[in-house]
């Protein structure tokens, strides 16, 4: 018998109890919808934990925030130029991005009568160019006297007026602002004032939590302003310190805070990471976070389609019954098949066939409504933690998802599962006597 013949043959009594079949086939869809729809929370939340992790960290970034110090292991020693020198003479490294910061808490900017707290940093703009730093307008900065300012920075500025808070409107791009710098100088306060050119605004960052109120200075800049404060990093001395403590803030070397080790792609991320290591230096990257999340999702997600499978298991019930009655029905067929010279193995085929044809299309419809519900879920969302709680979400949250490997695999085991339960009546198919088939005892 051709496959044509037996694909018609099983259409044909399929056609015959349509409504038995048609439930059938719903079981089966509901039971891949729900294993799919089930398995897709997985794949969503590490979908959304990932981006996140992406979005906060380069894959390729090996983060260093100090040495250990030799003489005393538990203190850290900070990062010099050699240090800098010494990543950048690593095998696949990018660029090394280095950056100080000012410590001055008593520090503020001025923008004509508007006032900011902001961060200020000191960057090595070449290094932050190549490690992918952009703008959103402007231009890169090319003097020490010009700066460039973070995406939230024009939030920061505000001013009291009658008694309310304003903030800043206008545009920053070329603006002059002032950053005054505090210190102590026999008990006695004095503040000087740098005048700095704002020719550049970053790009927004991806993640919408990552709020960027810095100002990037230059190297030469801060040196200014460690001449004028005495001290590394521009630090305010209390004047109720001892004398000692003074000592040691006036002879404190001027290190880098964090260095940025960017590889020329992931696959030498973790080499950087245990060379830095076994080196002696605290580093850290995104790639080992992902690692972890990967692991635990992996267990997460078999967990879910292990659940999952049970209702398409259940569901296999429904097949089991409707290709047991069909037996008993095609009875006498079997009878006819056999007497002219159908075979046991080619009997069987045909309810196998038709067990398999219920699982695809049960998958196919269940595959459909997942991708739907997925859809729905995604969208509706937003809306429900606004209706709950009146608050928006910071975050794009993912909480279902689902990629073709999850459609393969949801698809495969439905179809297995269909196969298995007709297997019991297709061998039972078989065993049925001629004679008494057509005698209809059966």
């Amino acid at each position: 018998m051709k496959f044509k013949d037996k694909h018609q043959f099983v259409r044909e009594n399929m056609k015959k109890n349509r409504s038995r079949v048609f439930m059938t086939i719903l079981a089966t869809a509901m039971g891949c919808a729900f294993l799919m729809v089930l398995a897709s929370v997985g794949f969503g939340l590490q979908e959304t934990i990932i981006k996140d992790v992406t979005q906060n960290g380069v894959v390729t970034e090996v983060e260093v925030s100090g040495k250990s110090n030799g003489e005393n292991p538990e203190t850290s020693a900070g990062m010099t130029q050699t240090d800098v020198e010494y990543f950048e003479g690593m095998e696949n490294v990018n660029t090394v991005v280095r950056r100080k910061q000012l410590n001055n808490w008593e520090s503020f900017y001025t923008l004509g009568d508007y006032s900011s707290h902001a961060e200020t940093r000191v960057v090595d703009y070449p290094s932050e160019k190549k490690a992918g730093f952009s703008l959103s307008e402007g231009r890169m900065p090319e003097s020490p006297d010009e700066v460039v300012v973070g995406y939230h920075l024009k939030e920061t500025f505000g001013k009291e007026v009658d008694g309310q808070y304003q903030e800043y409107q206008d545009e920053l791009i070329g603006k002059e602002i002032t950053l005054s710098i505090p210190q102590f100088f026999d008990e006695k306060k004095e503040t000087k004032e740098f005048t700095l050119t704002i020719v550049g605004i970053a790009d927004e960052p991806a993640n919408k939590n990552n709020y960027q109120n810095f100002v990037n200075i230059q190297e030469e800049k801060m040196q200014e302003i460690e001449d004028f404060t005495g001290t590394a990093y521009g630090t305010l001395i209390d004047p109720s310190m001892p004398e000692e403590a003074k000592e040691e803030l006036k002879n404190q070397e001027s290190t880098y805070s964090y260095l940025g080790v960017y590889a020329t792609d992931m696959e030498h991320v973790q080499a950087i990471l245990d060379k830095a290591r076994e080196d002696g230096y605290y580093a850290y990257s995104p790639l080992e976070q992902l690692k972890e999340i990967n692991l635990l999702f992996a267990v997460l997600k078999v967990g879910l389609l292990f659940v999952g499978t049970i209702a398409v298991i259940i569901a296999s019930i429904g097949i089991f019954n409707t290709m047991s009655m069909a037996v008993t029905e095609r009875t006498q067929d079997i009878g006819i098949m056999k007497a002219i010279g159908g075979s046991p193995k080619m009997i069987k085929s045909l309810f196998l066939m038709e067990s398999a044809y219920i699982g695809v299309i049960g998958a196919l419809i269940g595959t459909v409504a997942s991708y739907l519900i997925s859809y729905g879920v995604n969208l509706a969302l937003p809306l429900v933690i606004k209706m709950m709680f009146n608050e928006e979400m910071g975050t794009k949250v993912m909480l279902s998802y689902i990629p073709w490997s999850l459609t393969a695999i949801c698809v495969g085991i439905s179809l297995v599962v269909a196969i298995l339960s007709g297997l019991k009546p297709a061998a039972k198919a078989t065993r049925i006597d001629v004679l008494k088939a057509l005698r209809r005892d059966i």
